[in-house]
């Protein structure tokens, strides 16, 4: 059941990242609605959506080497093979999940840093301006 989610937050986070990687009109909307998310309660929510994603995929972890260490003792049935690959699969999918979540987050951090040293980088270019028009009067 957990793989129907995953397969759709994964590529939702990828869209993400392609629109914040590339220059377009949605890229802006991203950026304000992401950091709108991060006012608030926001980050609340999103810390704990977090922690139980990293739970989930501890717990996942955890079932994976359960299973590992059954087909080592006992031999390898069909039914546990395929539930070790599930569970492969699942823990794989969690994992790329929180690592996709981190690259928007850290995307989202740079360019309103990218942002905010423009605009810091104008004004020091302005005062320039107008000191040298100043002393040139």
């Amino acid at each position: 059941m957990l793989l129907y989610m995953l397969y759709p937050i994964i590529l939702v986070e990828i869209l993400l990242i392609i629109i914040l990687l590339f220059r377009n009109p949605l890229r802006k909307i991203l950026l304000k609605g992401l950091s709108k998310l991060k006012l608030g309660r926001g980050p609340v929510v999103a810390q704990t959506l977090s922690t139980t994603l990293v739970v989930l995929f501890l717990s996942s972890l955890y079932g994976l080497f359960n299973v590992h260490k059954r087909l080592t003792e006992s031999g390898f049935t069909p039914i546990e093979q395929v539930l070790m690959v599930h569970q492969l699969l699942e823990t794989t999918l969690l994992g790329i999940s929180l690592f996709l979540a981190l690259i928007i987050d850290r995307l989202h951090y740079y360019m309103n840093e990218i942002r905010r040293l423009r605009k810091r980088a104008d004004d020091y270019e302005l005062q320039g301006q107008k000191k040298k028009e100043q002393t040139q009067d």
